[in-house]
């Protein structure tokens, strides 16, 4: 099982206590660098427009937020259906 993987199965398992390194190594394996001009928060290009976007950005902890955590969650999912599909 690759790092990306085990990223992505541990986030599935507790997607409420998740570092923000951790999230946002996964999102550069599925989304590429993120566009990051100079603020807190980390966007990355999705190959759709609109939901499910990819934006995270830590909490004071140095954690994800746990809703933000869902939205990428969603959109690797939505990234697999159309790369079988």
């Amino acid at each position: 099982m690759s790092v990306p993987d085990k990223i992505e199965k541990a986030i599935e398992a507790n997607p409420k206590n998740v570092k923000f390194a951790d999230l946002a190594k996964l999102c550069e394996f599925y989304f590429g660098s993120p566009r990051n001009k100079g603020t807190s928060h980390y966007i990355y290009k999705t190959p759709w427009p609109g939901d499910p976007r990819v934006n995270i950005q830590k909490d004071k902890s140095g954690k994800a937020k746990p809703y933000q955590v869902r939205q990428v969650l969603a959109a690797i999912k939505k990234l697999k259906e159309k790369e079988d599909g």
